[in-house]
């Protein structure tokens, strides 16, 4: 067995490798393909807060993706056409500068987890679940009849919003500002789930009358847990729309919430780096795949069906040991 450590300084070394050698090389769509796997995994670290230490299994972590792409898409369709938000009793300019589009994009994202959780968290098991997918349709359908914002046509973004110091528009540099955001995120999530907040949590997860029973409410861990899960989900939402620099409904369908469960399961649940190599999986499979066959998702759930049946703990899991951390 491989020791964890090793295996995630390992994925580290290859996420700041590959990126360097296809600057060097002149590969350019490489450097893409790294950014998106590097924002899909920052989104996926983000619901392994809520599902791997918190044991909610939410399908509807698309909804703060989504709000952190339209936060980022508003905001900057705004300060290209030079005109205002006007959001009751604020009127909010349009912006273009990378760190205030992304405080926007979290505070909107942790605000409606924080709501959602509030009613969907009263639920567990399957109810839970539905109640997740049911906000997550409500903002589809939503944003789809949303004229003002391009509606089921979605919202262009000329060019790339700016961070200072840095041209955007290089995507080395642009995927350097992911790669350390994701890291960052896994950072404090680490520190998170070794913090007595992390242990009460994974407590709560494991046996919630006992936590109880100590004068802990679960829920309240249980909230807190699901508004940082969303607010990090709502950050990866912002990269993604400007990667793409287009935002569209499909952010929020109930098909990009079970992705995210995808590269959490394929990772490993639970496990710190899982979700990064299961979102580094999934790209690389989309990628190498989805050009020799178009039906290479009949692979990709086969691929699932043997990790949810032979190896429970994800491509860690079977690589570093069976064994989950905390718990």
């Amino acid at each position: 067995m491989i020791p964890e450590r090793a295996f995630n300084a390992a994925l580290l070394v290859g996420l700041v490798a590959i990126p360097l050698w296809a600057h060097w090389a002149g590969e350019a769509f490489t450097i893409t393909l790294a950014t998106r796997a590097a924002i899909l995994a920052l989104a996926a670290v983000g619901l392994n807060i809520a599902l791997g230490y918190g044991g909610l299994v939410s399908l509807g972590h698309a909804a703060f993706f989504g709000i952190g792409g339209y936060a980022m898409g508003i905001l900057a369709h705004h300060a290209q056409t030079y005109s205002a938000v006007a959001t009751w009793p604020f009127l909010i300019e349009g912006t273009k500068s990378m760190p205030i589009i992304w405080a926007a994009a979290i505070a909107a994202s942790a605000l409606a987890a924080f709501l959602i959780g509030l009613l969907s968290l009263r639920s567990s098991g399957v109810y839970f679940i539905m109640i997740t997918l049911a906000f997550g349709q409500m903002f589809f359908f939503f944003t789809l009849s949303w004229a003002r914002y391009g509606g089921e046509d979605g919202l262009p973004i000329y060019l790339r919003n700016g961070f200072p110091g840095l041209d955007t528009l290089d995507p080395i540099q642009f995927y350097a500002l992911c790669l350390g955001l994701l890291l960052a995120a896994l950072w404090i999530t680490g520190r998170l789930i070794r913090a007595p907040f992390g242990l009460a949590l994974n407590a709560a997860r494991q046996r919630p009358e006992r936590v109880a029973a100590t004068g802990i409410e679960p829920f309240r861990l249980r909230l807190v847990a699901f508004t940082l899960s969303g607010a990090i989900t709502g950050l990866a939402g912002a990269l993604f729309a400007d990667l793409n620099r287009f935002v569209s409904p499909a952010m929020f369908s109930w098909q990009t919430s079970g992705e995210f469960i995808v590269f959490v399961i394929l990772g490993g649940v639970g496990r710190l780096y899982g979700p990064v190599a299961g979102a580094v999986l999934y790209v690389a499979l989309e990628h190498w795949l989805g050009g020799l066959w178009d039906y290479w998702h009949i692979l990709l759930g086969g691929l699932l069906l043997m990790v949810v049946l032979f190896a429970r703990g994800g491509i860690v899991g079977l690589l570093c040991g069976a064994a989950r951390p905390h718990g």
